[in-house]
């Protein structure tokens, strides 16, 4: 992994989601500069054509533009995988790393609970309408960003909403279980189906970018981590690793360094993962009808 070099991606189209700040931005930046065309997913506008402008000055020849996506938001994601579909005829790179947390307790416009519909059921309902596009493509790659936050993570299947207790890590955590799960079974689903799509996750270390997701904070904590934590584009480059290697397998699971890491023994559970599968497409009324004609097993 030491001796990695990123490929060159003349040709090759990516989608990267909170790609206008924290390791979004450099890893937008990182695929541009290898020559991909690159679709920045922002929720906000005005930061996405600042993200842009910065790409630009990175990479002056790359083929970049920003899109609005606001992943709590399906009838957003909607719209964002309908532009997607209208400008480009197939997708190779699909970089699920927007994400939120430690949120206090809130809700998404579709009433799910923020930091799992945001982090899971966005990033789920959005791989699911951008399949096609995937699947036109040899050797697509769907890379979802979790953390190692995820061992502590739960799926109360009688309690989705948090309603009857809610803390801001645990439910942190929850969702990035959530998108470990949505990881595996989305591979072995292409499998079974025998449809060329790898699916691999990503867990970037503690980067500067995560600071103020932690809550109050001293000043002399505050600076104390912000020393200890690593660089966005540190962060970025376990990414951009799991979306080019050629030595990626479907199901890997990669942290800093880049180096393999072997996920809680929840997040293999492939009979909670094929029950989050269906309640998630329940949830959000995507269906991700080329991998669903094949029964999974085991």
């Amino acid at each position: 992994m030491a001796d990695w070099r990123m490929p060159d991606l003349t040709g090759r189209t990516a989608v990267v989601t909170g790609a206008n700040s924290g390791i979004g931005l450099p890893t937008a930046a990182g695929l541009a500069r290898r020559g991909a065309r690159v679709v920045l997913a922002s929720r906000d506008p005005g930061a996405g054509a600042a993200a842009v402008e910065r790409v630009r000055t990175l990479a002056p020849r790359a083929e970049v533009e920003t899109l609005p996506l606001d992943l709590a938001d399906l009838a957003a994601v909607r719209a964002f995988a309908a532009a997607v579909t209208d400008r480009y005829d197939g997708l190779d790179l699909l970089i699920n790393n927007a994400g939120v947390a430690m949120t206090p307790r809130r809700l998404t416009k579709d009433g799910f609970e923020l930091q799992f519909g945001t982090n899971h059921l966005g990033h789920f309902a959005l791989t699911g309408l951008l399949l096609p596009l995937l699947l036109a493509r040899p050797g697509a790659r769907v890379v979802t960003v979790s953390s190692d936050a995820h061992p502590s993570g739960r799926i109360d299947f009688a309690d989705l909403a948090l309603e009857r207790g809610y803390g801001r890590a645990s439910a942190y955590a929850r969702s990035k279980l959530a998108n470990l799960l949505f990881t595996f079974e989305l591979q072995r689903r292409a499998e079974a189906a025998g449809v060329d799509l790898l699916a691999a996750a990503t867990h970037p270390g503690f980067n500067a970018t995560r600071i103020g997701r932690l809550g109050p904070l001293t000043g002399v904590v505050a600076a104390i981590l912000r020393v200890l934590a690593s660089p966005p584009e540190k962060g970025a480059l376990v990414s951009l690793y799991a979306a080019t290697s050629p030595d990626v397998r479907g199901g890997d699971y990669f942290g800093p360094g880049p180096e393999r890491l072997e996920p809680a023994d929840q997040a293999r559970d492939a009979e909670t993962a094929r029950r989050l599968w269906q309640v998630s497409r329940e949830l959000t009324g995507v269906d991700f009808a080329p991998l669903e004609e094949t029964a999974v097993r085991g």
